[in-house]
């Protein structure tokens, strides 16, 4: 718990740092980018895709209709551009987690590094490549199972629930592997990721749950949604911080887990024998140790 708080703390000063604002810039600009991009391109057809779908499927529609009824016409109005944003925020949200990943990790663990753990060895366990497909197989089954748990979203509290933590169990997966490739060997990454399972989960569902904090300005007002796709720029800014945080949570932990892993494995100079044996089998003393 106290390496944990620690790392926590640690984490929340360096995200102030202007380096580290700066490294945030070129996944914000990508991924606000495209938000904006496909906000542009598809976002109209993508209502009229969802209004049709809606109306031709009779369960729905007859629940618009009581909808329309009790709260209103303009409920009834707000439900397709509301669907296709709850559709779009796990891509925007996976977007942003891979790009910060991929773009911003790296460097943010070598910042880390050079102004705490100078003298950590580097072992260069995982390749760029390692560490990219590993990203994406995870992104591929969290994806899936943001899909196959999709209808328990109407369910209201386990909306709250569920994509949080699917994205915090995303985070922790690709997190915690992006900031050991560099220093840790294969043998250290597997030992540590064994050992703080539950305390690198934490740290992914903590996130988890500030990646669905943007959210709530689609709780704001339903007229939120005609500037959808700015609120969706918006959005990517706020979850690029959000990963920048984690990124900087989780190198601070886990290069302190590393340091500790390799300070306990270290042997202790009173385990150097003061005697050897020489290759003809007499023994020579060895001076005693500084």
């Amino acid at each position: 718990m106290k390496l944990l708080l620690d790392s926590f703390w640690r984490a929340s000063a360096y995200l102030l740092l202007p380096r580290v604002i700066g490294m945030s810039l070129l996944p914000l600009l990508l991924a606000g980018g495209l938000s904006l991009l496909w906000g542009y391109l598809f976002w109209e057809d993508a209502v009229a895709t969802v209004r049709g779908a809606m109306e031709r499927w009779v369960l729905i529609e007859a629940g618009l209709h009581w909808l329309a009824v009790n709260l209103g016409e303009s409920f009834r109005s707000v439900m397709a551009p509301l669907v296709v944003v709850v559709l779009a925020i796990p891509v925007v949200v996976v977007v942003s987690l891979l790009l910060v990943a991929l773009l911003m990790t790296p460097a943010v663990v070598s910042l880390v590094a050079e102004r705490r753990f100078v003298t950590l060895e580097r072992k260069h366990g995982a390749a760029f490549w390692q560490s990219a497909v590993w990203s994406l197989g995870y992104t591929a089954l969290a994806l899936l199972g943001l899909l196959v748990s999709a209808p328990l979203w109407l369910i209201p509290p386990l909306v709250l629930i569920v994509p949080p933590l699917i994205w915090g169990w995303l985070t922790m997966r690709v997190m915690s592997f992006d900031v050991l490739a560099e220093h840790a060997s294969q043998a250290e990454r597997l030992a540590l990721l064994a050992e703080h399972r539950w305390p690198l989960l934490l740290i992914g569902v903590v996130t988890g749950y500030l990646g669905a904090a943007p959210g709530l300005l689609w709780a704001v007002s339903a007229a939120s949604l005609i500037f959808a796709p700015l609120l969706i720029a918006l959005s990517v800014w706020l979850y690029t911080l959000v990963f920048a945080f984690a990124s900087l949570w989780f190198a601070h932990y886990a290069l302190a887990a590393l340091q500790q892993l390799r300070m306990l494995d270290a042997p202790s100079r009173s385990d150097t024998p003061d005697v050897i044996d020489l290759p003809s089998g007499q023994a020579a003393s060895l001076p005693p140790s500084p």
